[in-house]
């Protein structure tokens, strides 16, 4: 089954009451109305003590779970774009990618993406999904991870997503480069690892950056919600998603990002797609507003801390790999030390 080929399911059942809980919590707290946009100040919070214990527990799991060759052992930890979000949530604890305590598991890691490159035309695996993850972990190494194979592995894998975008009628993302559709979540993961692309030096045409802005602008609906393939049933996860590529296009004071940002603070309790919603919420709040990142943040803790395993994992829908990489991406904002988190 390829990871995220439907993006359906939903989470245990504890889990479940446990992320209503959290939506309602975060209803009360974010009311419906005009968010501001960033504020000028710059966050100084220190790391709160639990997030780093969380943080460490959730590294230990990866460390002790991943094979020599750099995957992991569930369905979908064996796939290179879950693999890449493992790599990129140990880069977002500000380790030394090198020589620090992670940097053996780094490589690990890093290799099995390169391993799962087609040599001939820079595809990753066999989705879009993860072409578009395991390329946001290669950008954020490239530069900081000594390996002379990222620069030209990172060139092959940009230049598939922009010859993907330019066949494609919608100038956006399906499941696979050959497709002539669009959807939003696919759309995410290829605007996000265009821009940490672009934030590690690869050239990147403007015109594709904004191509895919306009694909989230015909799917987003009057109430600022961000649909699926077009303006219908806008939701939390998605609207995130669209959030975020539109804050990374500093497009933070436009229309379409305030509305998508009042969307999400009344967004209805979500469900589905728990986990993979916090690893964009997360980014989305960070761009909204301090007293929104704060409110969203102290909420996540709690939820976090609730559900984490004994063992450091959390569980979710697409098994213990995805699950624990993706809720520990949406703690990494504590620590902010890629530059894909920067403001």
């Amino acid at each position: 089954m390829q990871i995220f080929s439907q993006l359906a399911g939903i989470c245990a059942k504890s889990l479940r009451q446990r992320a209503g809980m959290f939506f309602i919590a975060l209803s009360l707290l974010l009311p419906a109305g005009t968010l501001p946009a960033q504020d000028p100040d710059e966050l100084s919070d220190s790391i709160p003590p639990e997030v780093e214990r969380m943080y460490r527990k959730g590294l230990g799991w990866i460390t002790k779970n991943m094979t020599e060759k750099g995957n992991f052992k569930d369905t979908y930890g064996n796939q290179p774009g879950v693999v890449g979000l493992a790599v990129v949530a140990m880069l977002a604890h500000g380790e030394d990618p090198n020589t620090g305590p992670y940097a053996t598991y780094i490589r690990r890691g890093l290799d099995f993406i390169l391993s799962q490159q087609n040599e001939r035309n820079g595809y990753i695996g066999n989705s879009m999904y993860n072409h578009g993850f395991a390329t946001l972990a290669l950008a954020e190494s490239y530069g900081v991870v000594r390996n002379p194979r990222l620069g030209p592995a990172l060139q092959k894998a940009v230049e598939l997503i922009l010859t993907a975008q330019a066949r494609n009628a919608y100038g956006a993302w399906r499941y696979s480069p050959e497709t002539s559709d669009a959807d939003t979540t696919v759309s995410g993961a290829q605007m996000v690892a265009l821009f940490a692309a672009r934030n590690a030096g690869i050239g990147i045409p403007e015109e594709a950056i904004q191509k895919g802005i306009r694909f989230f602008l015909l799917c987003q609906g009057p109430d600022g919600g961000i649909g699926y393939t077009g303006p219908d049933a806008g939701n939390a996860p998605r609207t995130a998603i669209g959030a975020l590529v539109l804050a990374l296009a500093k497009q933070k004071n436009s229309k379409a990002f305030l509305a998508a940002a009042r969307f999400l603070s009344s967004a209805p309790r979500e469900d589905s797609y728990f986990h993979y919603y916090l690893y964009y919420a997360s980014q989305a709040y960070f761009h909204t507003s301090q007293k929104a990142w704060r409110e969203w943040n102290a909420l996540n803790i709690k939820a976090l801390l609730a559900t984490q395993g004994a063992d450091g994992s959390w569980e979710g829908s697409f098994g213990p790999t995805f699950t624990t990489s993706a809720c520990l991406l949406s703690l990494a904002l504590n620590y902010r030390f890629l530059p894909i988190y920067e403001r």
